[in-house]
């Protein structure tokens, strides 16, 4: 079964859930002094686009919104908690209906819920959790999900090892602006305490990568196997671009592709990397299907309809009302029924040889 089946099937089952019901105190469509309705304005505030992976979004959620009547205004903060403080500024005068927002950092980003809601301007934490605020609505992955992927990949690539024999892993985190790294993290730990407290797997170094980036990561893998040489079985990392500066030092001291690296976002290059053999695995988040549903839904809200969700997150202030969208785990073995069978990416782009990062 194609990951587009097994999304109709989990948003036919979402349809009849009985969850949560969201909706504004007025139904009503703002009406033009004309006197014909007015055209939804949604706001959509970006951390950063330096990522491939949030083009996508922008461009999923922009498509799917215009299908639906409304426009969008497209902000990026390029990783300024203070320029998306005042993004969200610029699109409440610019008088949106509702606000979309991927925080740099959710703490941060309490600020711009509060300056929204003072407006009168429904907010929607998308893919990142917003914390220690009201945001009415939170739609993500299942991040926990994520965490206990990766290690349980691990586990299963290396099993039948013993106290005498352990697992050696270094674990790369990702940002800790990013509550979403918290939520791999407690992914992660759940997945791997037994063994961990049974000695079977050994974390022989671990950092968080500053704002995801590559090179951080890639500091971090050297300062592994400074300490531990080139004694290491796995490498958990909570991303692609992570895992992309894990196996860059990987590959300088000659060992890639013989260290099992996780990921996560089944970026171009990173399956690039797993069908070269030098990642071992990704997890691929249809982030297309996640943008669209993220604009339905902020129209459904402008609208007053009611928007049920599959449950709730706490952010530090309040059970927000969430949307949790399913995730994969792709290899090399199953790389072409999934991200490629998807159109996430073309075949002939995925077995090219790997670009060097």
């Amino acid at each position: 079964m194609s990951v587009k089946s097994v999304l109709v099937a989990a948003s036919l089952a979402l349809s009849i859930i009985i969850g949560l019901v969201l909706q504004r105190d007025s139904g009503a469509v703002n009406v033009e002094a004309t006197g014909g309705p007015k055209q939804l304005k949604l706001g959509l505030s970006l951390d950063t686009l330096k990522e491939a992976r949030w083009g996508r979004d922008r461009d999923a959620f922009k498509k799917r919104a215009e299908e639906l009547g409304a426009s969008v205004i497209v902000l990026s903060a390029n990783s300024d908690d203070n320029t998306q403080v005042k993004d969200v500024e610029s699109l409440i005068t610019s008088q949106v209906d509702l606000i979309v927002i991927v925080p740099h950092d959710g703490k941060a980003m309490a600020k711009g819920v509060s300056l929204a809601h003072a407006a009168g301007i429904p907010v929607i934490s998308y893919d990142r959790l917003i914390t220690d605020s009201d945001p009415d609505l939170y739609i993500t992955f299942d991040n926990k999900k994520v965490g206990a992927l990766q290690s349980q990949f691990i586990l299963d690539r290396l099993p039948g090892r013993s106290k005498q024999k352990p697992i050696r892993l270094v674990r790369i985190y990702g940002s800790k602006t990013d509550n979403n790294a918290f939520m791999f993290k407690a992914g992660q730990d759940g997945a791997l305490e037994k063994a961990i407290a049974d000695g079977t797997v050994v974390v022989v170094h671990e950092d968080w990568a500053d704002d995801w980036k590559p090179e951080n990561a890639k500091r971090i893998m050297n300062a592994a196997l400074t300490k531990s040489g080139r004694e290491i079985d796995a490498v958990l990392a909570s991303n692609d671009g992570t895992a992309g500066g894990a196996i860059q030092a990987l590959r300088e001291e000659g060992i890639a592709g013989k260290v099992i690296v996780t990921g996560q976002d089944a970026e171009l290059v990173a399956c690039q990397r797993i069908v070269g053999g030098e990642q071992s695995m990704t997890i691929y988040k249809p982030v297309e299907q996640l943008a669209k549903r993220a604009a339905e839904v902020a129209i459904a809200m402008v609208k007053g309809k009611p928007v049920v969700a599959s449950g709730t997150t706490n952010n530090g202030q309040l059970e927000v009302p969430s949307i949790f969208n399913e995730v994969v785990t792709v290899t090399k073995e199953n790389i072409d029924q999934t991200v490629i069978a998807d159109g996430f990416h073309t075949r002939d782009l995925v077995y090219k040889a790997a670009a060097p990062q």
